[in-house]
């Protein structure tokens, strides 16, 4: 049923119809599709572009290389095997130095003059590439697990410090004088004023921190490892085995993908209250 206003025409049923059509690409499914599109003309390319000898395949590898060796090793288990070790690394090195990290900047809050004593030698030790003391975490810790793990929780834990001190600074001041003012005492107001503003900031923290767990056990692996995808790209790369190179690769792209959105989810779960916030700001 088509309601027209006084004064004005309704609109011709094929422009209605390319309309909808237009707009149903703005959905889930039809961003998905576009991706993939995307992704298969990219490959396409690359492949017409190294068969017709525009591209070095010796430089750059083919898609159809590849994916070749990426069944190989993944029918032989070396895949699988590699990048579950790279995984555990990483997500142990993001909980430990995510926990620590956002523990420590809450407890700041604490303390005006133990935050303002600290900060500089946060702010030094965050203008430090953490990659420059790889070589030191592998001499301390060894060539095993914990040494890829600490140099994850050496990423991870900075930034989820910065992050929770300032969230924790940047907390409603008012709510907190008006429950000072109703007899509130400091615990009080940490956990049911300061902690839950904090919560938005920390957990979009988890984000930017998973990328930096899984790149200090990749650069771990790289240093000292005989597993994980980091030792496998290091090995192939010495090899010139490009193909080999980007299996790993775009196996530690799709972990990441993977995580990003487990992030998402588990964000969705813990803030419901942002989702709906949002929602209601796109239909304003």
């Amino acid at each position: 049923m088509t309601i027209t206003l006084p004064g004005t025409a309704p609109l011709p049923k094929r422009k209605t119809r390319r309309a909808r059509r237009r707009f149903n690409f703005d959905t889930s499914l039809g961003r998905a599709v576009l991706q993939a599109a995307a992704v298969i003309g990219f490959f396409a390319l690359w492949e017409i572009g190294v068969r017709a000898g525009w591209i070095s395949a010796f430089l750059v590898g083919s898609p159809f290389g590849i994916f070749a060796d990426g069944s190989k090793m993944l029918m032989s288990g070396d895949l699988v095997s590699d990048t579950w070790y790279t995984l555990f690394e990483a997500i142990l090195g993001f909980v430990i130095g995510t926990i620590f990290g956002s523990l420590l900047g809450l407890a700041l809050w604490y303390s005006a003059f133990v935050a303002r004593l600290v900060e500089p030698f946060i702010v030094a030790i965050n203008s430090v590439p953490k990659i420059a003391l790889a070589p030191i975490v592998v001499l301390w810790f060894g060539t095993g697990l914990v040494s890829k793990v600490m140099l994850s929780v050496s990423l991870t834990a900075i930034v989820a410090l910065i992050a929770a001190y300032q969230a924790a600074k940047d907390a409603d001041v008012d709510l907190q004088s008006l429950m000072i003012s109703m007899g509130a005492d400091k615990h009080q107001v940490f956990f049911k004023a300061v902690v839950p503003s904090t919560l938005p900031s920390i957990i979009a923290t988890f984000r930017i921190n998973i990328g930096f767990g899984l790149v200090g056990a990749v650069v771990g692996e790289f240093i000292s490892s005989q597993r994980g995808l980091g030792h496998l790209i290091y090995t192939a790369s010495s090899l010139y085995d490009l193909n080999t190179v980007w299996v790993g690769l775009f196996t530690l792209m799709i972990m990441g993908f993977v995580l990003y959105y487990v992030i998402d989810i588990i964000e969705r779960t813990s803030l419901p209250w942002k989702q709906s916030n949002t929602v209601h700001q796109v239909q304003v």
